[in-house]
C-alpha cells in the first residue's frame, strides 16, 4: 500500500494528497513534522537525507520532494487523466508547475505566508510583504491570461499541471490582503472548489499556524 509521511496542514503535503484523492490510491498517511516531529528519526532520514515532508514509499519506491511526487503518482496510476499520453501537451502542464516553484511559491508562499501569516506581527517586515503581494498579484495575472480560454490549466479537464498552483488558491483566498481582478483564476478556484479531494486535502484551516515559524 502507499504510505505518505507528513502533517495535513503542509501545502506540500496537500498536493501528494489531493492527487491521491483524484486517483482514488489506498493509502495510509502518517503524521510527520512541524509539531509530529519524527524528522531526525535515522528511519526518515533514511528515506530523505533532506528531513522535509512530503515522502512517499510506494511498494518499496521511495521519492521524495512533493512535485516529484505528484509527477509520478500521475505517470504511474493517472495516464490519460491527470497525465497526458502526449509529450508536448504534458509539457504545457510542465511549465507552470516550474512557475509554481520557481515564481509563485516564492512570492506568496514565503514571502506572503510565511513572511505574513507565520511571522509573529512584530517581526513581520512590511515593506518585504507589501512588495511580495504585489509580485503575488502580477504572476497570477499571467496565470489570469492563460485561463482565459480553457477551464483547467492543461486544457479542458484537471491534470498535473493544475496541482502545485491550484493548492495554493485556498489560502490566497483567505488571507486579508489585497488581490487584484482575477475573474479567470477565480472562477478555476470555483471549479476546483467543488472536486470532493480538493475540499478534503486542500481546504484545510491553516489558523494553527499563524504566528508560528516551525517547520
Amino acid at each position: 500500500m502507499l504510505r505518505i509521511w507528513g502533517r495535513k496542514s503542509s501545502i506540500n503535503v496537500q498536493k501528494v494528497m489531493w492527487t491521491v484523492g483524484e486517483l482514488g490510491l489506498p493509502h495510509e498517511r502518517i503524521d510527520a513534522g512541524g509539531s509530529f516531529g519524527g524528522l531526525d528519526d535515522p528511519g526518515f532520514v533514511a528515506m530523505n537525507p533532506m528531513k522535509a515532508i512530503p515522502v512517499i514509499d510506494d511498494d518499496g519506491t521511495i521519492i521524495w520532494e512533493s512535485h516529484a511526487i505528484t509527477r509520478y503518482l500521475c505517470a504511474q496510476y493517472g495516464a490519460g487523466c491527470l497525465w497526458h499520453h502526449d509529450a508536448a501537451k504534458r509539457s504545457a502542464d510542465d511549465i507552470w508547475i516550474e512557475w509554481t516553484q520557481t515564481s509563485l511559491q516564492p512570492a506568496f508562499g514565503n514571502g506572503v505566508f510565511w513572511g505574513f501569516y507565520r511571522t509573529p506581527e512584530a517581526q513581520r517586515d512590511w515593506p518585504a510583504i507589501r512588495k511580495s503581494i504585489q509580485k503575488t498579484g502580477d504572476l497570477l495575472r499571467i496565470l489570469d491570461h492563460h485561463l482565459a480560454d480553457r477551464p483547467f490549466i492543461g486544457g479542458d479537464s484537471l491534470t498535473v499541471g493544475d496541482i502545485p498552483a491550484g493548492a495554493q488558491l485556498y489560502r490566497y483566498f483567505n488571507l486579508e490582503i489585497e488581490r487584484p481582478s482575477l475573474p479567470h483564476v477565480e472562477a478555476w478556484y470555483e471549479r476546483l472548489c467543488r472536486r470532493p479531494a480538493y475540499r478534503e486535502h486542500v481546504m484545510v484551516p491553516f489558523e494553527e499556524l499563524r504566528g508560528r515559524q516551525s517547520f
